[in-house]
C-alpha cells in the first residue's frame, strides 16, 4: 500500500492559450491597402469611362448607335444590345472595382469583357498600335483584384460575406467572368 502523500498528482503545465483568429485584413499593412485602392480607383475609372463612352458618347465614344455599329460589324448579332450590354459591364464593373464594392464579381465582368476585347482586337500582334497589350493589362489586373481582393479601403469591408475576402470567392468569379466571356463569343460565331 503507498502513503497519501506519494500519490499526489503532479501539477500539470497549464494549456496553451487559444489565440483569437485574426481579422480577415489583419495582414494588410498600409503600403499594401494603398496599392491596392491605387490600383482599384485607375483600373476601374478606366474601364468605368470606356464604358461611358459606349452607353452615352462620353469622352469621344460613339454611344450606343455608334458602337452598335462596330459589334455588328465584329460579327455580334443586334450590335446595338451588345453595345449596352458592354456598357453596363463595363460601367458597373469598373465603378464597382473603383469603389471596391462587390471586386471578386466587379473583377470578373471586366475579366470577361476584356477577353471579347481582345478576341476582336485579334491576336496580330502584342504590342501597340495594333497589339493586346493594353487589355491584357486590363484584364490581369481585373482578375488580380478579383483574386487578392480590394484591400482594407474598399466598401467590400462592410459586407459580411466579403468582410474577409477568400480566395475561392475571386476565383470562382475569375471562372465565371471567363466562362461568360468565352459565350459571348460562342454568339459572336
Amino acid at each position: 500500500m503507498t502513503s497519501p502523500s506519494a500519490a499526489t498528482a503532479k501539477p500539470q503545465a497549464p494549456a496553451p492559450a487559444v489565440q483569437p483568429a485574426a481579422p480577415a485584413f489583419a495582414l494588410s499593412t498600409p503600403g499594401h491597402d494603398t496599392g491596392l485602392l491605387l490600383l482599384r480607383l485607375v483600373l476601374g475609372l478606366t474601364m468605368a469611362a470606356h464604358g461611358a463612352q459606349k452607353l452615352f458618347g462620353w469622352f469621344g465614344g460613339g454611344g450606343i448607335s455608334g458602337t452598335g455599329k462596330f459589334f455588328t460589324a465584329s460579327g455580334y448579332p443586334a450590335g446595338e444590345a451588345m453595345a449596352v450590354l458592354a456598357g453596363l459591364t463595363e460601367t458597373l464593373g469598373g465603378l464597382g472595382l473603383a469603389a471596391g464594392l462587390l471586386t471578386p464579381l466587379a473583377g470578373a465582368a471586366v475579366v470577361g469583357t476584356l477577353i471579347n476585347a481582345i478576341a476582336v482586337h485579334g491576336a496580330g500582334s502584342f504590342f501597340a498600335p495594333q497589339g493586346i497589350e493594353y487589355e491584357l493589362l486590363l484584364t490581369a489586373g481585373a482578375a488580380a483584384l478579383a483574386l487578392t481582393g480590394p484591400g482594407r479601403y474598399a466598401a467590400d469591408r462592410f459586407l459580411p460575406v466579403l468582410r474577409g475576402h477568400r480566395l475561392a470567392h475571386g476565383a470562382l468569379a475569375v471562372a465565371l467572368g471567363v466562362v461568360l466571356g468565352a459565350v459571348l463569343l460562342l454568339v459572336r460565331g
